[in-house]
């Protein structure tokens, strides 16, 4: 089919190489079909209120190595259950999907990429019964997403991780004590499992593994006996303890997004630890900076080929799909096969037996 015009938004979580998809989705459609862009602001929210920018080869020309996006976004717009407080302060539901087909149609735009992970993805595969034509970009720092080997500002969140930990080694080894370094992932641990290995982390504490202290305890007085009186730990903001929960620093139930903030898990587990041992632990909460600056090569490359093949779907007429990496391809799978899944690490995947095999301690007896 002819594209005219198109339309894209980023949702969720914003990640290095956001700009890199927009800036590949933007010169595909101009270069190759002619076709006007253009750029719904803050997610759904611009979708509902009709808010955006018009995009050009002119203004996306620099924004490659731009962290962030320009075209903003928001974790808390969902549209067929948009939340916002009334006049007493207590949080509300409605559905304006409605209003947000009537932007899409008001446009008259040809498609609607949709750039997010799972949560975002789940909700633009809603729009396709009401006769949008979605196509899905996979964007998520924690990598969770089904059918892709790859989603791009995974492997930027993880070279960043592992740079904090190079920098904790040092300080941690100068001062022999335990350090603690707390990154994101709520549901799925690639981000602490990769970066924990590639830093040299001496534990590694993820969501999928429930960890038993004593484990832990005991990995760090077989370093300090063994001559090395200081150890590295690696937690996942969403590990628990066995027998327990995640640590939640805020309550789902007053939040506009609807769901409960994590956090906390560093220094709960510091706690945990100077109970048992008498060495001086500290805690980093690395947070947002995994999410921010200059994206990596990888995932610039990686943006580029998943905005150019969206618009080569959308010409084609596939819609209700996403692009993914099938190394070394990029293909298209259905919407409705991944929406809303979160790919966790499997307990016995290679890369956790990889780390128990040079003695990484996961938190629990080695397998």
């Amino acid at each position: 089919m002819a594209l005219k015009k198109v339309g894209i938004l980023t949702g969720g979580g914003d990640c290095s190489g956001l700009n890199a998809v927009i800036r590949a989705v933007t010169r595909a459609a101009v270069i190759r079909h002619g076709a006007e862009v253009v750029g719904f602001e803050n997610g759904f929210e611009g979708l509902v209120f009709d808010r955006t920018t018009r995009l050009s080869t002119g203004n996306t020309k620099d924004i490659l190595t731009l962290g962030g996006t320009i075209l903003g976004t928001t974790n808390k717009g969902n549209p067929f259950a948009y939340r916002e407080r009334d006049a007493d302060g207590n949080i509300v539901e409605t559905d304006r999907s409605a209003e947000a087909v009537a932007t899409f149609r008001r446009h008259g735009l040809d498609c609607l990429f949709v750039v997010g992970g799972e949560g975002t993805l789940e909700l633009g595969y809603k729009f396709t019964p009401l006769g949008v034509p979605v196509i899905g970009i996979p964007k998520t720092i924690d990598n969770d997403l089904h059918k892709t080997d790859y989603t791009f500002g995974y492997q930027t969140a993880v070279e960043v991780a592992c740079e904090a930990l190079d920098r904790l080694q040092t300080t941690g080894r100068s001062h022999q004590r335990v350090m603690i370094l707390e990154v994101m992932g709520r549901n799925a641990g690639w981000i602490a499992l990769e970066a924990g290995i590639g830093g040299g982390a001496h534990i590694i504490l993820i969501p999928e593994i429930p960890y038993r202290i004593e484990n832990v305890i005991r990995k760090i007085q077989l370093r300090a006996k063994g001559g090395s009186p200081f150890s590295i730990i690696m937690v996942a903001e969403g590990a628990l303890e066995e027998g327990g929960g995640a640590v939640v620093a805020e309550s789902g139930t007053g939040r506009l997004q609807g769901v409960e903030k994590l956090g906390g898990v560093g220094f709960y587990l510091a706690e945990r630890i100077k109970q048992h041992i008498d060495l001086e632990v500290r805690t980093t909460v690395l947070g947002h900076i995994q999410r921010g600056g200059t994206p990596c090569a990888f995932d610039r490359v990686l943006g580029t080929r998943l905005g150019s093949r969206a618009v080569e779907a959308a010409a084609a007429g596939d819609f209700g799909v996403m692009v993914a990496l099938d190394t070394p391809d990029v293909v298209l799978v259905p919407l409705k096969d991944l929406a809303g899944k979160v790919r966790t690490v499997p307990v016995d995947h290679q890369l956790i037996r990889t780390a128990e095999s040079i003695g990484i301690n996961m938190g629990r007896e080695s397998m």
